[in-house]
């Protein structure tokens, strides 16, 4: 069964950081984080397989994704937030995205999300 469970969000003034977290029943072949606003297309943000790791291009220098190995967890820093990165972050993974595991990728599977807000 596989379960994704997004944590680490909530509020945080403009310029500041947050970590979050993304617990996973296992680790997958690609794995990665992206975000909706209301009324906003999804926007991919970071992905993580064994031979790569991609950032999204308006945020490449905010972005920092690793992998806590005792912990099971997918992380994602981002530094420098600003209103316009309030949204809902979710983590997502694919074992059988192969060679298209990048940001903007569907993945196939994704967890609940959890709400940052910046203001």
């Amino acid at each position: 069964d596989v379960q994704l469970v997004e944590s680490g969000g909530g509020s945080v003034r403009p310029g500041g950081s947050l970590t979050l977290y993304c617990a996973a029943s296992r680790f997958f072949a690609c794995m990665g984080w992206f975000r909706q606003a209301p009324g906003n297309r999804r926007e991919g943000l970071a992905s993580m397989s064994a031979s790569s790791v991609k950032y999204a291009d308006s945020l490449a220098g905010r972005l920092y994704i690793y992998r806590h190995l005792a912990n099971r967890t997918l992380n994602l820093q981002i530094d420098s937030l600003q209103p316009e990165d309030t949204a809902m972050y979710y983590c997502g993974a694919d074992p059988f995205a192969g060679a298209n595991c990048d940001t903007n990728l569907d993945f196939r599977y994704q967890g609940q999300g959890t709400q940052v807000t910046v203001s």
